[in-house]
């Protein structure tokens, strides 16, 4: 099976994910999100997929996210809102994302990435 990586190159803990999929031998394609963000229906199926709330698909330590003062904004914006805005810009996403057929996993939590074949 392939695998989806999304993930931002200069972060090291997409660094730790990469080099962790590398070294089970895990199939994947690359991409890097500054270059190639999530689309709204990307966004749409992979949280659903994941099971997440889309909260967690918040990169809550990001520049951005402090910037727009989302932590306060967030409760109010509706679904819809709170995926147009990560689909705007890639900073906004929380990463690595790894998406597979039937499940999407969000950041690099070596238990949950064990799982994967």
């Amino acid at each position: 099976m392939k695998y989806l990586f999304i993930c931002y190159p200069k972060c090291s803990t997409c660094s730790k994910a990469k080099k962790y999929l590398d070294e089970k031998k895990i199939d994947y394609e690359f991409r890097d999100i500054k270059k190639d963000n999530p689309n709204k229906d990307e966004l749409k199926e992979w949280i659903k997929k994941s099971g997440l709330p889309i909260k967690k698909f918040f990169n809550t330590s990001g520049t951005i996210y402090k910037e727009l003062n989302l932590k306060d904004k967030l409760s109010d914006m509706s679904d819809d809102e709170k995926v147009e805005l990560l689909a705007r810009d890639g900073m906004l996403v929380k990463r690595p994302i790894l998406v597979g057929e039937d499940k999407v996993l969000v950041a690099f939590i070596e238990d949950e990435w064990g799982k994967v074949e």
